[in-house]
């Protein structure tokens, strides 16, 4: 017999309060155009449906939006003191030699510079060497073409983080 009601962490979610489910958003994706998104479309009958709601709102981003979320997103390499998702989500840059360290900080700012944005991709489970491979080659792409590969890496990164946000337990009770 299967059940119709949704898994207790989309539950939690669900019930949460309009504010708290902004702020638990925020922590997701710094594009407040992705929050209201996601927000409107509740309640979620499953996990599956909200990663379809965030693969959509990603999607439909406006240059805007997008340059919002990504400066949510700290440089590779030098994850933003008591940011938990980042440090986690980079762990392959934190054992990382430091000459690796120094070229990342080099490249990154080359990818800055070039784009106007911090080079943005989806870290987990990625080495630093990968990462620094990923980084070097995508130097090279057109602004269109690094765009659109940002928005995959983007929805890639805020999958992650709402599978964690279901698993974990949400502080904020419910209104």
């Amino acid at each position: 017999m299967t059940s119709t009601s949704p898994p207790p962490g989309l539950a939690r979610f669900n019930a949460l309060a309009e504010a708290a489910a902004r702020a638990a958003l925020h922590e997701v994706c710094a594009s407040r155009a992705w929050g209201e998104r996601l927000l409107a479309a509740r309640p979620y009958a499953s996990a599956r449906e909200l990663y379809a709601a965030s693969d959509a709102a990603t999607a439909w981003l406006t240059p805007a939006d997008l340059e919002e979320a990504l400066a949510g997103h700290p440089p590779i390499g030098r994850p933003e003191p008591g940011d938990p998702a980042s440090a986690r989500e980079q762990r392959g840059m934190a054992g990382a030699p430091a000459e690796l360290r120094a070229e990342m900080r080099e490249l990154n700012l080359a990818y800055q510079e070039r784009f106007g944005h911090v080079f943005l991709i989806c870290a987990t489970g990625r080495s630093g060497e990968q990462m620094r491979d990923a980084l070097r080659e995508r130097i090279g792409n057109t602004p269109e073409r690094e765009r659109e590969i940002v928005r995959t890496e983007l929805g890639r990164i805020n999958r992650i983080r709402l599978a964690r946000l279901l698993e974990e337990e949400l502080e904020e009770e419910t209104a």
